[in-house]
């Protein structure tokens, strides 16, 4: 029995198709530079400098480690803490000065926690989880790439995670590189990871 075209055609293609599966194709390398470039995004978001206050409970966490915040903090009604024990009461819009210690409270402009409508918390989520949350403008606050860009970009609450202060291990990435891998991710749609 000679073989037809078809067949051999078929034939030709099986190891394809198990590579990639019947239905699916390879992605574009646009979209595999961006998922790539995820990767840096989420290195970054859950460091224990971000995560810590990108929590799914109320009371936000403390050091390398990710231990409860003392002094019964919680994220209160605006995420900026409960009724009598503002965030301000101990965090001004700076570090302090080394004189204070290494454990003296940090500081940066408007230091809170996200509002509990939107707590935006991402401790432990698998990378796809983690992308489909920050492009989520019902879950990240109704910020579009652009509004993500800036508030990453420029947000001094953000930057503060580059300067800590005291024995704080600041983000392993630098902030460049970091905006960089942001940018290339969301001017590419925001393509996830596949689980």
């Amino acid at each position: 029995m000679r073989a037809t075209p078809l067949i051999l055609t078929a034939l030709a293609l099986a190891p394809l198709l198990a590579v990639f599966g019947a239905g699916s194709k390879p992605a574009p390398a646009g979209e595999a530079r961006a998922v790539a470039a995820f990767a840096t995004v989420q290195k970054v978001f859950q460091h224990p400098r971000c995560q810590n206050c990108h929590i799914p409970g109320d009371q936000p966490l403390q050091f390398d480690d990710g231990r409860p915040h003392a002094q019964g903090v919680v994220r209160g009604p605006d995420g900026k803490g409960a009724a009598g024990l503002p965030c301000s009461t101990c965090h001004g819009e700076a570090n302090l000065p080394a004189s204070y210690g290494p454990g003296a409270p940090p500081g940066a402009p408007h230091w809170q926690l996200p509002p509990p409508q939107h707590k935006m918390a991402w401790i432990g989520l698998p990378a796809p989880q983690l992308c489909a949350m920050i492009k989520d403008k019902e879950r990240n606050g109704g910020r579009d790439f652009a509004a993500l860009i800036k508030h990453v970009s420029e947000d001094k609450l953000v930057l503060w995670g580059w300067a800590p202060g005291g024995t704080r291990a600041p983000v392993p990435v630098a902030h460049d590189r970091f905006v960089e891998a942001f940018k290339t991710w969301a001017d590419a749609g925001g393509p996830c990871p596949k689980g």
